[in-house]
């Protein structure tokens, strides 16, 4: 099969809106480079996981490829996509030149591609990602989670990922209710519930990412313990929707990797759903955004406990009053 492949030179900062512009836009499936430095030292505290080939990609900036099936409008497909990123500059998010070019690609050429640089990956003391196409033998005391990401987001392999994976981690007691905001791929809720968390709510607005986290749930043998609903957290919060909730509100942690521009517009919600002394852990926040993300929580009645960082990427452990 041949699809069109529109590919997107734009910067880190702005790699999980376009990628979203593009599952919106009806991409059958996203892909993500950016620079890598073979000899810039990594943190090899939990081994080598994996190896990407070096490339050409200035740092900071990324390239994005959305694919989508023969037959669309794909001029049509092109301008939908520009004026939303023209759009980001509203929200004080740099898109860089925004290069777009369109050709076509066989499947083959990207369906399974990537797959070979998707490895086990150990993102913390107890907790791997593991392809579900690898064979991995666990050591004693490590927690799996099987995942095949499909068109979500949420390998583990991205440092806002990860960093929510090590802080939930360091905050997650056994018998702990979850929510997570965003869900993707619905990698954090697998790693709640690996982690001690009876029951998490994993909540998307994108029916693509419900329909893998549901995916992975099952493929991680959840479906008991994870719910996946699309919805919104205020929704929630008010009873409204069809599905009822297999939490009890408030819940002792609730954890978001999304953008920090996103954040910002629920932090209220989020105080609301939490118990007296509950988690709230926030990820996705470029660097630029990190004050005001950190004074917005704060604003809301949150004290921040931990401050992690990785590249130029944030999370913030805050806690309810």
């Amino acid at each position: 099969m041949i699809w069109k492949e529109i590919t997107i030179h734009t910067t880190e900062e702005a790699v999980e809106m376009i990628s979203n512009f593009l599952h919106e836009a009806g991409a059958g499936g996203v892909t993500i480079e950016e620079h890598v430095d073979n000899n810039k030292p990594r943190d090899t505290s939990l081994g080598q996981w994996f190896e990407i080939p070096p490339n050409d990609i200035p740092e900071g900036e990324a390239k994005i490829s959305g694919y989508f099936p023969e037959g669309l409008n794909i001029e049509e497909v092109v301008q939908e996509v520009r004026n939303r990123i023209e759009e980001l500059k509203g929200y004080d998010i740099d898109p860089g030149a925004a290069e777009i070019s369109v050709r076509d690609v066989s499947e083959d050429d990207w369906a399974n591609n990537w797959k070979q640089y998707f490895k086990p990956l150990r993102v913390s003391e107890r907790l791997t990602i593991k392809p579900t196409w690898e064979d991995y033998t666990p050591e004693a005391g490590e927690q799996i989670i099987e995942l095949d990401p499909g068109m979500a987001f949420g390998t583990g392999a991205h440092p806002t990922t990860s960093l929510c994976l090590r802080t939930l981690e360091s905050v997650i007691r056994e018998g702990d209710e979850v929510i997570d905001v965003g869900t993707g791929s619905g990698i954090l809720a697998i790693g709640a519930c690996r982690l001690g968390a009876s029951r998490v709510l994993a909540l998307d607005l994108d029916p693509v990412a419900v329909s893998s986290a549901t995916e992975n749930t099952r493929l991680n043998k959840l479906e008991e313990h994870i719910q996946v609903v699309e919805s919104d957290l205020l929704s929630v919060i008010k009873g409204e929707g069809s599905a009822s909730v297999t939490v009890q509100l408030p819940v002792r942690v609730v954890v978001a990797n999304i953008l920090a521009e996103i954040i910002l517009l629920f932090i209220d919600d989020v105080y609301q759903a939490l118990t007296p002394g509950g988690y709230y852990i926030a990820s996705g926040i470029y660097k630029n955004k990190e004050q005001a993300v950190e004074e917005a929580l704060i604003a809301a009645g949150f004290e921040l406990e931990q401050t992690a960082r990785e590249e130029d990427w944030v999370a913030f452990v805050a806690r309810k009053r």
